[in-house]
Formats: structure tokens, C-alpha cells, sequence
């Protein structure tokens, strides 16, 4: 199955160095194999591998490589310096697709050397949007029982989806935390990791979860920012600007690998939601350049709405998220009352849509199919 991004990783690989970021088993290594493809020559390389490590180090590729594709490359020590070099020396005729399943522009927090050298592409699990785009549709509820990881979701049986999701925990808290960052007490990690999966969809309290694992707050948001990085799970913050007594402090936490959730049918949708919503709005920014974030509402009044769009510092749109409800939420008539904010209540069994007084109640295959990505 090609990747929508492909035809745009390509043309930047033209003028620039591309970084290719995303969650494990996402599909890089297949795209970066595949745009390889309509290169006349190109060398795969990987840092996990010994052989392949010793030929970076030497940078011992021939020179009338085109396409060089540099694996996994944030594991080597001063990994940034060593792309800038290899990038500021190359031929002319050379390309450079760096691949990998952390998150590399986090880096860019600690002085980037490789500034202006690079675009960065971000490859999430597969989506209704990106479905209909390479027109090979599916139904909701194949998103919502197996996730978007490409393995389990295109796997003949369902029982070949579960056995890929055990293994792919297993590696994550064994081998990629690890390899991340020295972790003492891979218990607690794990534990967090389970409360994680109950708590989908609620503001999470680290001294709350940080009593039931017998660790320090600051351990249990140091915990999420590696489950962050790694691309396990994702913050969503609740939207303060122009929404009076707003709280700034507890964010969501949602999975990227929805068939991790535990927890009803309105959660784990609710949770696929989340993952289309931050699939577009991470579109946007590496395609569009817009400044777009995703956010919820949540003030001390404990008035909510799931989910809003955010473009620079304004309101594009509310979200709420319903299972079966057609009626709509009291907050988000609330909040679209007294704010002026554009509203849209998403329902996955909805009989017809319509607009009530202003909030448009849609259908959730079709809203989320017309996304942008």
C-alpha cells in the first residue's frame, strides 16, 4: 500500500535533507524502501545493525549513490552533527531520507545544528482520510477494533492484530525505553503505561497515578514524556485563550495505537478521533506550514468539550465526540453560545445529519474521511 506522503517526501528530498519521524511499525522503512525505488541507486542503512553501523561511521557508500537512507540514526552519540557533516559534504547529486521512531524535532529544543538543512515529515498510522485517498476504504469499526499500525489492521485475521499489539508492547517497554534512556525501574514504567490505557480521554493527574504506582509526580511526567517521545502516546492541552477561568495544567493522554485502549466503545472511538484529528493537524504543519495545534476545553466549572482546533492563537472549531448521542452535548451548546465558537458534534451511529441552532451533527466516516490527511 503506498503512503500519501510519498510523492511530497520525494520532491523535498530534492531540495533539501528529509526527516522521516513516527511511531515503530508505522510503515517508514517500507515508504523510505519505496521512494528508494525511483532512485537509480541507493544504499539502506540501519544504526541497530553492526555491519551498517561501521559503514556510517565510514561513510562508506559509493560515491554515485543517489539515495542514501539513514535508519534509526538518533541512537548515535551527536547523531545531529554527524547528519549536518554528511549533508554539508555530500554531491550534489546525493539525497539524504533519515528515518526514525522517535521523535526527532524534539531535538530542536536543544539547539539545532541541523537548521535549514532539513524537512520534516511525520508518518502516523493509517486513517479514513488517507484511505480514501489511495482509494482503499474501510469500514469504522476495522480502525476501531484493530488500529491504524499497517501490520495488524491489514492482517487476514483479527487474532493476527492481537498477537502483533502484544509483541509490539513488549518491545516498546523492553527494548525502545531503553534504548532511549537508561530506565532503573522498568516496573513502574509499565505500570504507568497500563493506568495510561484505563484513563484515555480523562485529564490525567500525575500525583494521582503517581499514588497508585508509589513513584514521584516528576517520575511519572518524566515516564510520559519517554511514552511521548517514542511515540506510544500523545498530550492533548486544554485551550485557555479567550475562555474565561480556564484550567492550564492537566492534559489528555491518548494512544496512538487505539487497540491499545481500555475502555468502552465511546472511549476507544473517542481515542481515533484524537489520532485523525492530530494526523491532520501534524499534516498541516509539515505540508501547509499553517500553525496549527489540538487541544480540548475543560474549565473550573468542569464544563468540556473533546476536542478544539486551533489555528495561530484562534478558535477554528469545537469537536465533541459521541458513540451514539444525537443530541447535542449541553457544553458544546454552551461554549458555542457564549463564545461565538464554530461547533460540530461527530456521531458514529447517526441515523441523518443536520444542524441544530448552528452545530452541525455530522457522521463520523464521512467527517473523518474529509480531513486533510
Amino acid at each position: 500500500m503506498d503512503r500519501v506522503q510519498k510523492k511530497a517526501i520525494i520532491s523535498d528530498l530534492r531540495k533539501k535533507m528529509v526527516l522521516l519521524a513516527g511511531p515503530r511499525q508505522a510503515g517508514k522503512t517500507t515508504l523510505a524502501k519505496s521512494i528508494a525505488q525511483e532512485f537509480s541507486s541507493f544504499i539502506y542503512l540501519n544504526y541497530d545493525r553492526l555491519e551498517d553501523r561501521k559503514i556510517m561511521l565510514a561513510e562508506g557508500w559509493l560515491p554515485s549513490t543517489e539515495l542514501i537512507i539513514l535508519d534509526e540514526i538518533h541512537k548515535m552519540p551527536r547523531w545531529k552533527n554527524y547528519l549536518k557533516g554528511i549533508y554539508d559534504t555530500k554531491s550534489p547529486h546525493q539525497k539524504i531520507l533519515v528515518t526514525g521512531s522517535a521523535r526527532l524535532e524534539i531535538f530542536n529544543r536543544v539547539g539545532d545544528s541541523l537548521a535549514g538543512r532539513y524537512f520534516l515529515h511525520r508518518l502516523l498510522p493509517l486513517s479514513p482520510a488517507e484511505c480514501a485517498q489511495i482509494d482503499s476504504e474501510y469500514p469504522l469499526d476495522r480502525f476501531l477494533e484493530r488500529g491504524g499500525f499497517p501490520e495488524p489492521f491489514l492482517a487476514e485475521q483479527a487474532v493476527d492484530a492481537e498477537r502483533w499489539r502484544l509483541q509490539y508492547t513488549d518491545s516498546l517497554l523492553r527494548t525502545d525505553v531503553l534504548d532511549f534512556e537508561n530506565i532503573q525501574n522498568l516496573n513502574a514504567i509499565r505500570l504507568v503505561f497500563e493506568l495510561l490505557r484505563e484513563r484515555v480521554s480523562s485529564p490525567i493527574s500525575y500525583t494521582s497515578i503517581a499514588e497508585d504506582v508509589g513513584i514521584s509526580p516528576n517520575t511519572v511526567k518524566k515516564y510520559i514524556q519517554i511514552l511521548e517521545a517514542l511515540y506510544v502516546v500523545f498530550r492533548v492541552t486544554p485551550f485557555s485563550k479567550s475562555i474565561a477561568r480556564s484550567l492550564l495544567k492537566e492534559p489528555k493522554i491518548y494512544f496512538f495505537d487505539t487497540g491499545l485502549v481500555q475502555g468502552n466503545p465511546g472511549v476507544r472511538f473517542e481515542n481515533f478521533v484524537a489520532c485523525c484529528l492530530l494526523k491532520q493537524t501534524l499534516a498541516r504543519i509539515d505540508y501547509l506550514a499553517e500553525n496549527c495545534s489540538l487541544h480540548y476545553l475543560h474549565t473550573k466549572d468542569r464544563r468540556e468539550v473533546d476536542f478544539i482546533l486551533v489555528q495561530g492563537k484562534k478558535a477554528e472549531r469545537m469537536l465533541e465526540v459521541k458513540h451514539a448521542d444525537a443530541s447535542i452535548d449541553p457544553n458544546l451548546r454552551y461554549f458555542h453560545e457564549k463564545y461565538q465558537l464554530p461547533a460540530m458534534q461527530i456521531v458514529k451511529e447517526l441515523k441523518k445529519e443536520r444542524v441544530d441552532q448552528g452545530i452541525e451533527i455530522v457522521e463520523a466516516q464521512r467527517f473523518l474521511k474529509s480531513l486533510y490527511l
